[in-house]
């Protein structure tokens, strides 16, 4: 695997709220650190991460490959999606250390803006070893 394959299939595996999916693209042990802080590192860990792809709705991901070579490489990516559930805009503002913006019960939910790089280092066999994305994330909230 390469990073342009790595990057066709997280594409994939994100828009398709792909959970088993995104696991298999690793090692048994591979890891997926989703901020510099925090990593699964198991299949199982890695899918249950990605369960929470399960709350978004009209998911759209583009990317740039920026560098490449035969172990691994980088990618510049963004993702819009449709918070699907409050508990996902919970999970948002938690993971920003923002806390939630101000709200009326029954205010729309937003549509999220995410904008990163992943770097990506690859085995022999074609899968990931290692994943770390560092990235930066908008509400975009409907006007009134």
């Amino acid at each position: 695997m390469n990073i342009e394959q790595f990057m066709a299939a997280y594409k994939r595996v994100w828009e398709g709220q792909d959970s088993e999916g995104f696991a298999a693209l690793f090692t048994e042990n591979g890891e997926y650190w989703n901020t510099p802080f925090q990593v699964q590192n198991t299949p199982e860990l890695r899918a249950t991460y990605w369960d929470r792809i399960k709350l978004q709705e009209d998911i759209s991901l583009r990317y740039e490959v920026l560098a490449d070579n035969e172990k691994g490489g980088v990618a510049h990516w963004n993702v819009t999606y449709q918070v699907a559930s409050e508990e996902l805009f919970e999970i948002w503002a938690k993971s920003t250390g923002t806390g939630l913006p101000d709200r009326k019960a029954g205010d729309p939910l937003p549509r999220m803006e995410l904008d990163g790089t992943l770097q990506a280092s690859f085995t022999d066999d074609g899968l990931a070893s290692c994943v770390r994305i560092w990235w930066h994330s908008i509400p975009r909230f409907p006007e009134a």
